[in-house]
């Protein structure tokens, strides 16, 4: 089991990675934009609906990262007095009742969602019409690596109650 939630952490650190310097196109966008805007006088047609996109793909495609790090936010303030099996027992409490069916959730009604976008090609309503729906796979790619992180931070909950249990 080990092996499976090492694998799950190599990936998701492999992915933020990749997607991590999407930030720096995003930023180069913009540069371009206020360029045109300063020097023509006119903005692109196009820059703003592509880096609010951007944006948008990048925090979400960067949780399951986040959560690899333990960036997001946890409440901790009663985790941190119990013992090291409970915790592990709170852990994986938690991932059931509240994790699994907002990811349940995710999964669901983002895949409806990009789906109905891509059936009726959805784009944006600005000058150029960009295509939405690449944007809204992401909401189910994000749901998918989550869960997969999720199940890594499980198994080693899982792990942590059966050494505390035989030690």
């Amino acid at each position: 089991m080990n092996a499976i939630a090492k694998a799950i952490d190599t990936f998701n650190e492999c992915f933020g990675r990749l997607v991590a310097p999407l930030l720096a196109v995003i930023t180069l966008i913009v540069i371009y934009d206020i360029a045109m805007r300063f020097f023509f006088g006119r903005p692109s047609d196009w820059a703003f609906d592509v880096t609010k996109m951007l944006f948008g793909a990048h925090f979400m495609l960067m949780a399951a990262y986040g959560l690899r790090h333990h960036a997001h936010v946890e409440v901790d303030v009663l985790k941190r007095l119990l013992s090291r099996r409970k915790r592990a027992a709170v852990e994986i409490l938690g991932y059931l009742i509240f994790f699994v069916p907002f990811i349940w959730m995710l999964l669901t009604y983002g895949w409806s969602f990009f789906e109905r976008s891509f059936s009726r090609s959805e784009t944006t309503y600005g000058m150029v019409a960009i295509p939405v729906y690449p944007v809204k796979a992401v909401i189910v790619v994000t749901a998918a690596l989550i869960l997969l992180q999720a199940i890594a931070i499980v198994i080693r909950a899982i792990q942590e109650l059966r050494q505390e249990a035989s030690a």
